[in-house]
């Protein structure tokens, strides 16, 4: 490639906040795979946050670069796969396969688009020095004549906008807004833009641990789990952020708690087998234990979450503090928030 801006180059980053800040450009925060894309004629690559590729997962996003783009060009933005119910991140997952017989076929049946929200290179010409608000405006006009699955995110500078954004928008499935200063200059790695993300709470229902790494005396993870409506105990994520001496002090204190499978509502955790792993498995790592030490659901936590993603968190929850007053029965479903439903062609006309 001989582009002003060469790949790898790892994304400029956000940091959170807990309010929209005043005298910004904002833009919805889309639930993707963060990828810059690198075009110089028929060479195309899209990179990733860790500064991996991922141009193999994504031939239809290629193939479309190839057509749509100018001929020079890097573009920062967000490949995602939108349906009728909105963003849909497990099947984005799905496409790091392997296979590449199984990634086509993906392409096919579940085309991703390209969000673009930021030019970092246009021919010769290297925008990373520039202010936001220029490297904005030359997107748009870079991009003016594309088509699908390129498509440019809104922006405004409106504060009021972008509130209404960040209520309406998640049940599309968004994360939130995102602020970046009108004079910001692109700046990898770091984190100088902001982002801000809903944040709610939940009752859960402490139903298992895994051991940390460090030994088999200290909490690595708890498991959490919600009731359905037909009384089943549904697996719905896991809080790990705790200092040493709080995993070690959870480890004594959840002993009396342990419990056999044989009388545990997830006795799939005792042989941890493959079809487990939609349960309480790492979505970023198929081939990880997934073997936990039950315990009987009695301890009831309150936990911080963003959203959700079918019946788990969407990301992994926070602890908030223990609800020794809460019947773990009555830790259900209906406690959550459901976000109003909303249109991705309402956010972007033609995303699909």
């Amino acid at each position: 490639m001989d582009l002003p801006v060469l790949p790898p180059v790892s994304p400029m980053l956000a940091k959170s906040v807990s309010t929209i800040p005043p005298g910004a450009s904002y833009e919805p925060k889309w639930d993707g795979f963060r990828s810059i894309c690198f075009r110089d004629g028929d060479e195309v690559e899209l990179g990733s946050r860790n500064e991996r590729p991922l141009t193999r997962y994504f031939p239809e996003i290629v193939a479309a670069a190839r057509a749509e783009l100018p001929p020079r060009c890097v573009v920062d933005g967000e490949i995602v796969i939108a349906t009728e119910r909105g963003l849909d991140f497990e099947a984005l997952q799905l496409r790091l396969h392997p296979a590449a017989s199984r990634v086509n076929m993906l392409a096919e049946k579940t085309p991703a688009a390209f969000i673009a929200f930021d030019l970092l290179a246009l021919g010769d010409h290297d925008y990373t020095s520039t202010p936001f608000s220029e490297r904005r405006a030359a997107l748009v006009a870079a991009l003016s004549d594309c088509g699908p699955p390129f498509h440019v995110t809104p922006a405004t500078t409106d504060i009021e906008t972008a509130q209404r954004w960040f209520d309406e928008f998640e049940g599309a499935g968004l994360d939130g807004v995102i602020a970046k200063p009108l004079t910001l200059t692109y700046q990898p790695d770091k984190r100088v833009m902001f982002k801000i993300k809903h944040q709610r709470t939940a009752d859960c229902v402490v139903a298992g641990y895994r051991l940390h790494k460090s030994g088999d005396d200290a909490v690595g993870s708890l498991l959490l789990g919600l009731y359905t409506d037909d009384g089943r105990l549904a697996s719905v994520g896991v809080i790990g952020a705790f200092p040493m001496a709080t995993r070690r002090q959870l480890f004594t204190d959840l002993q009396p708690l342990v419990t056999t499978f044989d009388d545990h509502p997830w006795n799939w955790g005792a042989h941890a087998e493959p079809e487990a792993a939609k349960y309480a498995g790492s979505r970023w790592n198929a081939g990880k234990d997934l073997s936990f030490v039950p315990l009987r659901p009695e301890r009831v936590v309150e936990v911080r979450y963003d959203h959700m993603e079918g019946e788990r968190f969407r990301h992994t929850a926070q602890f908030n503090r223990w609800r020794p007053d809460r019947d773990p029965r009555s830790c259900t479903y209906a406690q959550l928030d459901q976000p109003v439903a909303f249109q991705l062609t309402d956010i972007i006309p033609g995303l699909r």
